[in-house]
């Protein structure tokens, strides 16, 4: 099963801070989580203060990173295997993704230890298939941008499978 991994941070600099995580997978599981201690206003580029940090919701999401990384490990233990974290931002998603996911030096064993990068998955449709999709404009914010993602999966897979016969 897929996961659709997006995150929100600080910067985009080696030393960005996670801001909130969402994953939502192929059958619609969600999960989000917006963290309390891992940054400070200061350490946030000036987009990030105008456009990410106003559409938190701390008090219904808000959780310190040991409490996330206690939260995200019954969620991906809930869901069947193997998993396959999907981002189109891997270089940075991914890496934030493992902050919360490689806790006490273990990996959840139901979730491969790789990033699929959503860039190149989509390379693989057949341009008609994408062609028919209008790409909205991602509203940088962790959990409506992964379901927007898995929304644009399911669209274009469907798509790609319209055409093929089942004997």
């Amino acid at each position: 099963m897929k996961l659709f991994l997006d995150c929100e941070f600080s910067q985009l600099n080696r030393d960005t801070k996670l801001i909130s995580l969402a994953l939502v997978s192929e059958a619609g599981h969600e999960y989000y989580v917006e963290l309390t201690d891992t940054y400070l206003v200061g350490d946030c580029s000036d987009f990030v203060i105008q456009n990410v940090l106003p559409q938190l919701n701390l008090a219904a999401h808000g959780q310190t990173l040991v409490e996330a990384q206690s939260s995200l490990l019954p969620f991906l233990s809930d869901l069947e295997g193997p998993l396959e974290v999907c981002s189109d931002a891997p270089a940075w998603d991914w890496e934030l993704f493992c902050q919360l996911a490689y806790v006490n030096h273990r990996w959840p064993a139901n979730v491969a230890n790789r990033v699929t990068n959503l860039i190149q998955l989509f390379r693989h449709f057949e341009a008609d298939d994408i062609g028919n999709v209008t790409l909205p404009e991602l509203p940088h914010h962790a959990l409506l941008d992964a379901r927007l993602l898995a929304d644009l999966y399911r669209r274009l897979n469907a798509g790609s499978n319209r055409g093929i016969e089942h004997g």
